[in-house]
């Protein structure tokens, strides 16, 4: 069985998780190196791609959000990858926010994880179109008033 390859429950969430983080940053990472020379045009694309996920019908929510809703044990194995993720979201925000040329970009960073984590938590109340104008609008009103 499963947990022959993964020794127990907590170790396969964490594996699960593991991969669910490196589909998310192998998408990041080919949106970004398409967008070097423009923040702008990478965060747009970056919400349009996140908005787009959010609208699949069988999304269920961030999985690392999920997890660390489930584990709240800060030294679970599936909760140390999932608090790794959202501190890299913050960190890559935030030299998006540097490139911009705000004032404050560990602000506008923390500002705009903010906004892409609650659209993931709020998958479910969002009609599938809305999710990525929404982000975008968010977004643009968040860097408009950073600037």
């Amino acid at each position: 069985g499963l947990y022959r390859h993964f020794g127990s429950k907590d170790d396969l969430v964490a594996a699960f998780l593991a991969r669910e983080d490196e589909d998310f940053w192998t998408t990041w990472d080919r949106v970004a190196d398409r967008h070097k020379a423009d923040p702008v045009t990478e965060l747009n694309a970056h919400l349009e791609w996140i908005g787009e996920r959010i609208a699949r019908p069988n999304y269920r929510g961030c999985p690392q959000l999920n997890v660390a809703a489930e584990f709240p044990d800060a030294d679970h194995p599936a909760r140390k990858v999932a608090t790794a993720h959202k501190r890299e979201l913050r960190r890559r925000l935030e030299g998006i926010a540097e490139r911009l040329g705000v004032t404050r970009p560990n602000e506008l960073g923390g500002q705009l994880a903010l906004l892409i984590n609650g659209a993931f938590v709020s998958s479910q109340v969002l009609s599938p179109e809305e999710a990525p104008p929404l982000l975008r609008a968010s977004a643009q009103a968040l860097v408009a008033a950073a600037t």
